[in-house]
């Protein structure tokens, strides 16, 4: 199929260049990708184990946790194998179909994983403002409850984009300057008026990270005051301690999607391999990194890993 059809309005085919300006390095490139990937395979796998074979973890924010693992494991492996496959065989085809669906998984589940590192700020806020309700408030029922709503909200909120992007005459190019199928990717591509299309993507995004961020930041405000009006400085800086994990998380996942929104819509001068590289970790980095706070960080996982260890060298 040529990279350049200005006949076929609905190409069967689309050819995803990986990184543009970099593809002397794509190799190189695919060592640190591989390591993100097995990495964030291992991590998670290993916290839902964890907290599944751990009747002592079974706790509001190790349930969380565990969305947010799922979640993650999915958007990892939505992208990974394909751009693996571009930097290693420069397999870059991919079917109209597999893009929709990669465009779907990817954008949905990123709704998700920020709506349950909300919820994890939700379970920080009850702990710490309301200790004596905090049983009584996140039931087992309160927290399948929320996971299913936070599920609902991104599947209902990205499907009809699939369905945009079917809608589109694509008469100028099939070739997409990205190393994954992303929504405005393919929105630019586009001979039509996508002005539309386009408003509707910013008001999922802001109903999902950016509402979920307000939020966050919201919940946090009060978790400080009630902090810093504890009596003692010791209980001050436990209770401080107990939020540093789901911190770093909220650092880690919003500092990268934020950057990688706004230059995709605002920042024309940002060069394309800067946004892509950017993309990438945004999509990459918090499903690697997510394990980690939490298996140093957090006191119990720490020595519930220790002890398995421990167990299998006797």
């Amino acid at each position: 199929m040529s990279s350049s059809n200005h006949t076929n309005l609905h190409p069967s085919i689309f050819l995803l260049l990986g990184i543009p300006g970099m593809e002397s390095v794509h190799t190189w490139l695919s060592v640190p990708f591989c390591f993100v990937y097995l990495s964030a395979l291992l991590g998670n796998f290993s916290i839902l184990f964890i907290i599944k074979t751990d009747s002592n973890l079974h706790e509001p924010m190790y349930f969380f946790l565990c969305m947010l693992s799922v979640a993650d494991l999915i958007i990892c492996t939505s992208a990974m194998p394909k751009i693996l496959s571009i930097f290693w065989f420069h397999d870059r085809e991919i079917y109209f179909e597999a893009c929709l669906v990669q465009v779907f998984l990817i954008h949905s589940h990123c709704s998700m994983a920020s709506g349950f590192i909300l919820a994890m700020a939700f379970d920080r806020y009850v702990a710490i403002c309301n200790p004596l309700q905090h049983s009584t408030v996140l039931t087992h029922r309160v927290i399948r409850n929320l996971g299913l709503a936070i599920v609902c909200r991104g599947i209902l909120l990205f499907s009809p984009q699939p369905l945009m992007l079917r809608w589109l005459p694509y008469c100028r190019t099939n070739i997409i300057p990205h190393t994954y199928c992303e929504f405005m990717a393919l929105i630019k591509l586009a001979c039509a008026e996508t002005r539309v299309c386009r408003i509707y993507s910013l008001t999922a995004a802001f109903l999902t990270g950016g509402l979920d961020f307000i939020l966050i930041i919201c919940s946090y405000a009060v978790i400080l005051y009630t902090v810093f009006h504890l009596p003692s400085k010791a209980a001050r800086l436990k209770t401080l301690g107990t939020c540093g994990s789901h911190v770093c998380v909220i650092l880690v996942a919003y500092a990268p999607a934020f950057f990688s929104f706004l230059t995709h819509r605002f920042g024309h001068n940002v060069a394309p391999h800067i946004h892509i590289l950017v993309a990438n970790i945004y999509l990459l980095v918090p499903p690697m990194v997510n394990p980690v706070i939490y298996g140093i960080r957090t006191k119990r996982i720490r020595e519930r890993v220790l002890q398995i260890l421990t167990s299998h060298k006797i």
